[in-house]
């Protein structure tokens, strides 16, 4: 039975892949900001321990592990969940705003990876899922700064699979796309105070989409954590996990405008190259 480190998991796709992962008798390490609300969700379980984790914290994420090995000797699957977002032009995001996503979205991973990754390597085994989003394989008008957090994301877990896999530890980044749950929600998503006129027509028209998609996203969040639970038993498993099928549309649209960007533009993309003969 698997040991599982799940941040963020007192809603969203945290806590139901917590209680998936507790149905099947394997262990679980759920954290969040509030231990109280993880009680509440979760409840009391003898596989469960339930950690106060602000992952911005890099002292906090060590403490954490470190709780999480004494308790169960191991940590099989770090699910790095916690995350926001935040929904405004790019012009319109303040600093305080960008800092404290990425905060989050980006050094919250970081952090806790880097502090899970010594006993994962001391094990030769694990497996490092990563939430990150449609987003973070297209950016879009009003996400720009939350798809650039999760760029990072997939950046970095690129990276983390090429460099454990010859340890035995898998990473792979998992891209949802719009799920029924409370993301478009002010408790997920931050919206930026600055409104500028000349982006009515944009991210004006994004934001007024979000309000009218709220609880009617096409994914199903159930359906979702199943797949991630059974997910981390597969073989092999690959550095990208898409899942929705809004996810897969606009990864194809967006693979398709790449290579069309390339057949017209390759050979001035080329040209850069020193001459053979210099």
């Amino acid at each position: 039975m698997k040991t599982w480190f799940i941040t963020g998991a007192s809603r969203g796709f945290g806590a139901r892949v917590a209680e998936l992962a507790l149905g099947k008798g394997e262990s679980v390490v759920a954290t969040a900001r509030n231990t109280a609300a993880l009680i509440k969700r979760l409840g009391i379980h003898p596989n469960l321990l339930s950690l106060p984790l602000d992952v911005t914290d890099k002292r906090q994420a060590r403490v954490a592990t470190e709780h999480a090995i004494y308790r169960f000797g191991r940590i099989d699957v770090l699910l790095n969940n916690a995350g926001f977002g935040l929904l405004g032009a790019v012009e319109e995001a303040t600093k305080d705003e960008v800092e404290r996503l990425f905060q989050t979205n980006v050094f919250g991973v970081l952090w806790v990876t880097q502090a899970v990754l010594p006993y994962m390597r001391a094990q030769r085994s694990g497996r490092i899922l990563n939430i990150s989003s449609v987003g973070g394989y297209r950016g879009g008008a009003g996400f720009g700064v939350y798809c650039a957090s999760k760029f990072a994301v997939e950046g970095l877990t690129e990276a983390l699979y090429q460099e454990l896999a010859p340890l035995g530890i898998h990473a792979t980044v998992i891209e949802p796309g719009y799920f029924r749950t409370n993301f478009l929600d002010s408790i997920s998503l931050a919206m930026s105070h600055a409104r500028i006129d000349d982006y009515a027509n944009t991210v004006g028209a994004v934001r007024n989409r979000a309000v009218d998609l709220n609880h009617i996203q096409p994914g199903d969040p159930n359906r979702l954590a199943q797949v991630i639970v059974d997910f981390s038993d597969v073989p092999n498993p690959p550095v990208r996990l898409p899942l929705g099928s809004d996810t897969v549309s606009a990864i194809e649209t967006k693979n398709a405008a790449v290579a069309d960007i390339l057949a017209r533009w390759r050979h001035v993309s080329v040209s850069t190259d020193f001459l053979k003969s210099d």
